[in-house]
């Protein structure tokens, strides 16, 4: 079942995308009789099959809704997958809590991170808090185990570390962070209950101020894959392709891999490793 906050979350999605519409987008008739832009309610309401009392109160975080019902709201919204899919996580239909596998494969995951030493590669978990690096990543972007513990975060770091933002460069940093920050919207919705997601937008707040438009954003991202140039301190421009895989027994976890577009791109990532400190670290210590 959602949480309160969750179901209020909830609301607050739908009324934002209602918000979006014209009565053309769905059929309807234009009139010129409105004071607010968007759909009404009852307009919702009526193409989903539901009452309009009902819709009210799904708005207003005070009812729950079965997965098919949110699916026909979501049709009626014009919601793509990633944005029919953070609707459902918010009303409770998620996949289960994957922390205690996380920690208990992590160290198998240390070795695949290490099985790609010109790759900079972390592993995330559901908060995006860094939880274990490859030495190429931090000849890359820095070593995580440098940062107080709470800011060894990827959302964090694209929208407040200084040290990642010059190595990404004015072209490149924009889109990245605010890519990365509509994903962890969409990862993190259903957990914004969850000591540590709130945590993290009060230090986003403090930390990135000028940000905070981000921060009551409603749309969403899906992790994809995209080529960006970083400058790292004492080397050329590098390519790398970003991506992410999700390891099959932690499936709310996430690694983040940034792939050398081509070998000249690979040696530079090699050069920047071989001179930077050679001890690899999870969020728990040296391994």
């Amino acid at each position: 079942m959602p949480t309160p906050a969750a179901g209020h979350e909830l609301g607050a999605f739908l009324r934002a995308h209602r918000a979006l519409l014209k009565p053309q987008d769905v059929g309807l008739p234009t009139t010129s009789r409105r004071r607010n832009p968007g759909l009404r309610r009852e307009e919702v309401a009526a193409l989903s099959g539901v009452s309009i009392a009902w819709y009210t109160w799904l708005e207003q975080g005070r009812v729950t809704a079965s997965r098919q019902v949110l699916e026909s709201i979501g049709r009626v919204l014009r919601l793509d997958d990633s944005e029919v899919r953070h609707a459902l996580r918010l009303a409770g239909y998620d996949e289960p809590d994957a922390s205690a596998a996380l920690g208990s494969s992590e160290g198998a995951l240390q070795s695949v991170l290490d099985s790609w030493p010109a790759s900079p590669a972390a592993l995330l978990d559901r908060n995006f808090d860094l939880t274990a690096w490859n030495a190429a990543w931090s000849a890359v972007w820095g070593d995580p185990s440098a940062l107080p513990a709470d800011r060894r975060n990827l959302m964090w770091l694209v929208a407040a570390d200084e040290h990642m933002r010059d190595v990404l460069g004015d072209t490149e940093w924009e889109p990245l962070a605010a890519s990365v920050f509509r994903y962890f919207r969409a990862q993190t919705g259903l957990n914004l209950p969850d000591e540590r997601t709130a945590e993290l937008y009060s230090r986003l707040a403090v930390d990135a101020p000028e940000l905070s438009h981000w921060w009551s954003c409603h749309s969403l991202d899906e992790p994809a894959s995209r080529v960006v140039t970083v400058t790292p301190h004492g080397s050329a421009p590098i390519r790398v392709s970003m991506s992410s895989l999700r390891p099959m027994d932690a499936p709310s976890s996430l690694i983040l891999l940034f792939t050398p577009v081509n070998g000249e791109d690979g040696a530079r990532v090699s050069a920047l490793v071989h001179r930077s400190p050679r001890s690899v670290r999870s969020a728990t210590g040296v391994l």
